[in-house]
């Protein structure tokens, strides 16, 4: 144990939060205010103070554990290790590399999420890995890739929030998702701003709000094709922008006067007269911001959706300009950094492209291999896992609990039970590892060191506080042994491209990520520390010198990322949800947090606090919709949709649409909100379309 205090970030949310570990007499530690982070200035929200809890050994996992008879049992790390070999190998032999499927998750340092990348490509030989975070901001990703050239949650710092002049803030309930935030948006109201919130319910982010628009599930594209249209005709483009830094307008702009504000209004639900008085709130200031999250995100129209909210932000001249533009509010942890070094289906380090020939000469160089030798894109996350037990028979999943996290959470349920082999590491028997052959116990964030990358782009490194229980290992001590166990009779042991060292890991990251849209090669684990992170892209200065870069906390300000350096307008057009509702399912359901719960709740569903906050799940619906289905407050109430059935206790309140009923996704079982969501994906991005589903609603009597 240190006696000294640590300073580090939390392990939830993509804000990662600053915080102190200070060690305590009897053991563990507890969570201190760090002020110096200026993201969160010391505040934290209840996830963040709790999060010691999961490190005790009554709560998470401290022995491996293999099957047999059919029930885990406690194994020594050489016998589990064995086994997941033996399960891969024999699953390759059988079946071909593209029979064994890699599974990550957006809470893996980058470190970790660079080496499971290249353990899939270079020791599996596979082509079938993705990773949790495409539920994220992949919708969001694809937008700001067409438009922009690239891909960052934030292109500023959250600090520049308080100094623009008006925020639109569409599908992001912050005040529960990531409450630390909320004080850049109250300071944006005192310092003279506007804060417009696009939500379906009045939740407690649209309680602080200047105005409230409460469309209809699924219709964001038509809100914000609808504000383009009244900023054309009222003269509040931005002409000389429009021309300068931009292309594509007049097919944009063509697309957007399709969409008149009755029209609209029909449509979304959201009055002329709010649509009007939004676009003056967005448009009177010199500067404004339109920031998404998973709300217009998470549909199967997510990428034209979040477009078509870029569209608004270009016409009016505000990215690339001091205090404006377009960002993401990133969810999970490390979902950026995530994403950018290899966990995803189809890049590479760096943000390169998978197809891209100079991007695998690049890589594979790094890694010592021949480019021809790496696989090519595979599929996306929700594809991948319904492969399962056919064209995919074995699985390796890191740090996700796709039992309780995917769409259609049922039949992905039945997809990895038909698996022949299925290898789990994490820091506790999530539902998903219950179903393992084989469960690894793995290091969590304050018993190692590593970096993540949070929603504004700053790559942080979290600090090891404390030392690991007997028996526990890293993610990377994993991989390093799989990888000399899969490699035996290899001429080169392939465990030494794998170390365990993280900082020797990031070391080489950077060289792989040199050159590339995310370039880290110019930060060092020393510059992460003094300057309390640092803003990719930061390319190296040079052989002699390579912290000179400042690294980029603004993007955007003389050139956009595209080859002639303008923004890209692209036109899009209103289309209905995958899954409208009818006579038989004639309800919305849409899904989303509470402040006291995270992600599938695996670690927060184990802590005492949290759980007295928020014990269970339940079904948030309006008073007139409970009329109708002679429902009381607290009555159990089924919410069926055409892949399920979970039953929750009634919340009856008038925060939200009388057309539509709210269930949060943090808890599996009978409550299980994703045993309803529809997987239909978005035809770029591949998000699933979790924000709206046909249902029906059911009275349970006893």
């Amino acid at each position: 144990m240190r006696t000294t205090s640590t300073p580090t970030h939390c392990p939830y949310c993509a804000l990662q939060c600053g915080m102190n570990l200070s060690p305590l007499p009897s053991g563990g530690v507890e969570v201190t205010e760090r002020a110096d982070f200026p993201v969160n200035r010391g505040a934290l929200c209840g996830k963040g103070r709790t999060a010691p809890a999961v490190l005790s050994s009554r709560v998470r996992l401290t022995s491996p554990l293999v099957r047999s008879e059919g029930t885990l049992v406690p194994a020594t790390w050489d016998e589990a290790l064995d086994r997941i070999a033996e399960g891969l190998r024999r699953t390759r032999t059988e079946h071909g590399p593209d029979a064994c499927g890699v599974f990550g998750g957006g809470g893996l340092t980058n470190e970790k999420a660079y080496a499971l990348g290249k353990f899939a490509r270079i020791v599996l030989g596979t082509s079938q890995i993705d990773y949790n975070g495409r539920f994220c901001m992949s919708s969001a990703a694809a937008a700001g890739m067409k438009a922009f050239g690239l891909d960052r949650g934030l292109p500023f710092p959250l600090e520049d929030i308080p100094r623009t002049g008006c925020v639109i803030l569409v599908g992001s309930n912050l005040a529960e998702t990531m409450p630390p935030a909320l004080r850049f948006f109250s300071e944006l109201r005192e310092n003279g701003g506007t804060l417009i919130v696009v939500d379906p319910r009045r939740t407690r982010t649209a309680e602080q709000a200047d105005l409230h628009l409460a469309p209809r599930p699924g219709t964001d594209l038509a809100l914000a094709l609808g504000l383009l249209h009244l900023v054309v005709a009222e003269g509040r483009t931005d002409e000389a922008y429009i021309q300068e830094r931009t292309s594509g307008w007049e097919e944009a702009r063509a697309a957007a006067m399709a969409h008149w504000p009755e029209y609209v209004e029909r449509i979304t639900g959201v009055s002329v007269p709010q649509l009007r008085e939004a676009v003056r709130l967005f448009c009177e200031p010199e500067s404004a911001m339109v920031l998404t999250a998973r709300g217009p995100e998470q549909q199967s129209k997510g990428t034209d959706t979040v477009g078509a909210w870029i569209n608004l932000c270009l016409a009016t001249g505000r990215p690339g300009r001091p205090l404006s533009g377009y960002g993401c509010l990133t969810g999970q942890g490390n979902g950026q950094g995530g994403r950018e070094h290899g966990q995803k289906a189809d890049q590479l380090p760096g943000y390169r492209k998978l197809d891209d020939p100079e991007a695998r000469r690049h890589v594979a160089e790094v890694w010592g291999v021949d480019p021809d030798s790496l696989p090519g894109p595979g599929r996306s996350a929700y594809e991948l896992l319904d492969a399962l037990g056919t064209d995919i028979r074995a699985l390796l999943l890191m740090g996700s609990n796709p039992v309780v996290s995917a769409p259609r959470a049922a039949h992905i349920e039945d997809r990895i039970r038909s698996l022949d082999f299925l290898a789990v590491c994490d820091v506790v028997l999530s539902e998903t590892a219950a179903l393992a052959d084989v469960v690894l116990p793995v290091t969590q964030w304050a018993e190692e060191t590593g970096t993540i990358t949070n929603l504004e782009g700053r790559v942080l490194l979290r600090r090891q506080a404390i030392t690991p229980p007997e028996g526990v290992h890293s993610d990377l001590h994993v991989l390093h042994e799989l990888a000399a166990r899969l490699s035996a009779g290899a001429e080169k042991s392939l465990e030494k491209g794998f170390p365990t060292d993280p900082e020797e890991v990031f070391g080489e990251l950077r060289r792989a990520s040199a050159g590339g849209a995310a370039d880290y090669s110019g930060i060092t684990y020393r510059r992460l520390v003094e300057e309390n992170g640092v803003f990719w892209p930061c390319p190296a200065g040079g052989d002699v010198s390579p912290d000179v870069h400042p690294g980029t906390p603004r993007l955007f300000l003389d050139r956009f990322a595209t080859e002639d350096g303008r923004a890209r307008f692209v036109p899009v057009s209103h289309r209905a949800i995958a899954e409208e509702p009818d006579a038989e399912y004639p309800v919305l359901l849409t899904t989303g947090r509470v402040v006291a719960q995270y992600q599938s709740g695996a670690q927060t569903r184990r802590v005492d606090e949290l759980n007295a906050a928020a014990p269970g799940p339940f079904v948030e619906l309006h008073p007139r919709l409970a009329e109708r289905l002679g429902a009381a407050e607290g009555d159990p109430v089924a919410v069926v949709s055409r892949r399920g059935r979970a039953v929750a206790p009634a919340r009856i309140t008038r925060a939200i649409r009388p057309d539509t009923v709210f269930m949060p996704f943090h808890w599996p079982g009978e409550g299980r909100a994703n045993t309803l969501t529809n997987p239909a994906l978005d035809p770029t991005s591949r998000m699933p379309e979790f924000k709206a589903c046909a249902v029906r609603l059911e009275t349970v009597r006893d």
